[in-house]
């Protein structure tokens, strides 16, 4: 039996929409292989692209996160799987405002409003970034990240305000990413928390992956997962209930500072 179900992952910019599969085992899959079993109950699916979801932790069976495909299942059991969708329409330029605080021939610095979507994806083909950029600047974007993110050295999540480095062709976006990566370039970013951080400062490293139970969202995991680090400081506290949060980051998973804030609660 198979349930098949688009979503739209309201938070997530790194896979932009998943297709959660929903099985159940029936009898003639008992004591089969994992992956072969989802493999039979979702066969417009490869096996081998489904192996590898399993061992990246996109499956769930009875609840509970299974990394091995060759864990043998049994009737009635309950498989939920995660598949990341693509689109590789090739976005159009849009006549859309940008806040451009910086320009010159290599890059741009763009203050991105809260509610843009930063690249097209499932559910947001138009009105994003990407579609700006290109009325903006034609065809002078670096393609480094292909059709679908020209130009894109970093992202914010659609909710998130903020600066982004836009590069104008290969050289510059070689160099910006370079720059992120051994810390030379660095970014802040300012977070109003529920509740006050405990302690008021330090560093936060946890392993950060999807949420064990609720596929469309990303949590602090054991394993499997990747490293997440956050340098933190409250800056501000109101009325004994929020505060601003300074937060720089040491690396950029997909909603790392809403996980870490969460975390120290």
């Amino acid at each position: 039996m198979i349930e098949n179900t688009k979503m739209q992952n309201f938070e997530m910019q790194d896979d932009d929409a998943i297709e959660v599969l929903h099985l159940k085992v029936e009898a003639k899959q008992a004591g089969l292989r994992l992956d072969k079993t989802v493999a039979q109950l979702a066969p417009t699916f490869s096996r081998t692209r489904l192996q590898n979801l399993i061992e990246a932790g996109e499956c769930l069976v009875g609840g509970v996160v299974v990394t091995t495909p060759s864990r043998k299942v049994e009737e009635g059991e309950d498989i939920v799987i995660a598949i990341p969708l693509s689109e590789e329409a090739e976005p159009i330029p849009e006549n859309i405002p940008l806040d451009v605080i910086y320009e010159d021939d290599d890059l741009l610095v763009i203050n991105k409003a809260a509610g843009m979507v930063v690249h097209p994806a499932v559910g947001h083909h138009t009105g994003t970034l990407v579609n700006a950029l290109l009325y903006h600047c034609g065809d002078s974007l670096s393609g480094i990240n292909g059709v679908r993110r020209p130009g894109i050295v970093h992202r914010l999540d659609k909710e998130t305000s903020g600066l982004m480095l836009v590069a104008k062709n290969d050289l510059a976006h070689h160099h910006l990413s370079e720059q992120l990566q051994d810390h030379s370039l660095t970014r802040v970013y300012y977070a109003l928390v529920l509740g006050i951080p405990i302690p008021v400062k330090g560093r936060v490293v946890t392993m950060i992956g999807r949420h064990p139970t609720n596929r469309m969202k990303m949590a602090v995991l054991q394993y499997p997962g990747k490293e997440a680090i956050t340098n933190y400081q409250v800056r501000e506290v109101y009325r004994e209930s929020f505060a601003l949060v300074e937060c720089r980051l040491e690396t950029g998973r997909t909603h790392q500072i809403r996980v870490h804030m969460e975390s120290l609660k």
